[in-house]
């Protein structure tokens, strides 16, 4: 066993048996999101993947109804941050038009800041937490490489969608955002083991559904009409770019169910700004030369980054609590977002559609977790029965099923001391 392993082992136990979250002595640095970062736990982990495996079969047995999930702090932590999340998206969506009404297209540029940003903050951290060896030896030299493809995976969704919307219909464009929730639901059930219930399917369909009114609404009213410039390149690549989101968001699901996320984004701030950073003085360096470097460009360019900052550091919790596939049927509602900017910046009017769509994807959400169990999508199937592979990090369900191990402990407890004390008091 290493000593990163003895350390989230450590982690696990004073977690089990009531100490500080991350407090493994008096001179250990504080991890808020302990992890077992080097991978797979040894088969004799011993107490804490016992009291994981205990506290999962506890809350698994309860007695509980359709909609008990429903009922949990969980169910409305994830549907609040997967709205936020969207909000975060309309922002940056906004100000992106700003730019572009200001002569400012640098579909790659303006990503680059988000990159440097996230690099800025996480990157300390993950020094801090994990220490350079740690750093050197596991994150650059072992899963360097799996770093790299998910930020390729990232840098290039968002790429390829922006050119999108440069050649095709909006229409179009987000017709082709569906593929995004089609590639997460196959990779998913393919790589990830995961098995999709009746009632997730119905509510991928419902909130899609919805989406298509949305979609229809716009066409009636012709917001999003238009021949476009080039309608079968833009399709191609509004296709390539779902095609990547779906595959960067499970990939990242992944990750940040084995990792802490402030070294996931931390991986993902660098590599992507060296990704990022390359293909900007590629392919805009022009358009950098020839912008209005205005005040207002400016300010435009600091909204977009921090909106698209909130949106990657809420994006772990989310794919924690939930999973990649709620990640994106979430993010549908940000049309919704959208046309309410655009009602009080730019003087769009709503459609009656427009309500009845935004109903409809809530209602898929809410579907989607019927009939499941007190962990929603949080136990992730390839983590291993008793989520030994994964992180105890907040949101996950090793630290839900440590919480709940501990509770039935302390339960157990305070029952055994007053049964002692009542057969004291009877001698």
């Amino acid at each position: 066993m290493t000593t990163v392993e003895s350390y989230n082992k450590a982690f696990e136990a004073n977690a089990l048996h009531g100490s500080p979250a991350g407090v493994v002595n008096s001179t250990s640095a504080v991890d808020p999101d302990a992890a077992s970062a080097t991978g797979p736990a040894p088969a004799t982990s011993g107490a804490p993947d016992l009291a994981v495996g205990e506290g999962i079969r506890e809350l698994e047995t309860r007695s509980v109804h359709w909609y008990s999930y429903l009922q949990t702090w969980d169910f409305w932590v994830v549907v609040l941050v997967g709205q936020v999340l969207s909000l975060c998206i309309t922002a940056t969506n906004t100000f992106t038009t700003f730019l572009d009404t200001n002569g400012c297209v640098i579909p790659a540029f303006q990503t680059l800041f988000n990159y440097i940003l996230l690099a800025i903050i996480y990157v300390p951290l993950t020094f801090y937490f994990k220490g350079w060896r740690y750093v050197v030896k596991t994150i650059l030299l072992r899963d360097g490489w799996k770093y790299f493809i998910l930020s390729f995976l990232d840098v290039e969704g968002n790429y390829f969608t922006v050119l999108a919307y440069n050649y095709t219909n909006i229409l179009s464009a987000q017709l082709l955002n569906f593929w995004s929730i089609v590639c997460v639901v196959i990779i998913s059930f393919f790589l990830l083991r995961v098995r999709y219930r009746p009632f997730q399917i119905l509510g991928i369909l419902i909130a899609c559904g919805g989406m298509g009114i949305l979609l229809a609404s716009d066409h009636i009213t012709g917001s999003n009409g238009g021949p476009g410039v080039d309608k079968l390149k833009g399709d191609l690549f509004g296709l390539l770019g779902a095609s990547l989101y779906g595959m960067s968001n499970v990939f990242e699901e992944w990750f940040v169910s084995r990792k802490p996320y402030y070294e996931v984004l931390a991986c993902l701030g660098f590599f992507g700004a060296c990704i990022n950073g390359v293909q900007a003085a590629i392919f805009d360096r022009t358009s950098i030369q020839q912008a209005n470097w205005t005040g207002s460009v400016i300010g435009y360019l600091i909204g977009y980054t921090l909106s698209l900052f909130i949106f990657y550091t809420l994006a772990p919790l989310i794919l924690r609590m939930g999973s990649a596939a709620f990640f994106d049927i979430s993010l549908l509602t940000a049309n919704f977002w959208g046309v309410i900017i655009g009602i009080h910046v730019f003087g769009y009017t709503i459609y009656y559609l427009y309500p009845i769509a935004f109903v409809l994807i809530l209602i898929g959400l809410v579907v989607y977790f019927l009939s499941g169990s007190l962990l929603g999508d949080a136990k992730k199937p390839w983590l291993g029965a008793n989520q030994e592979d994964g992180v105890a990090g907040f949101g996950t369900a090793k630290l839900k099923a440590l919480n709940a191990a501990k509770k039935a402990h302390a339960i157990e407890q305070e029952a055994a001391e007053a049964r002692a004390e009542t057969a004291e008091r009877a001698d």
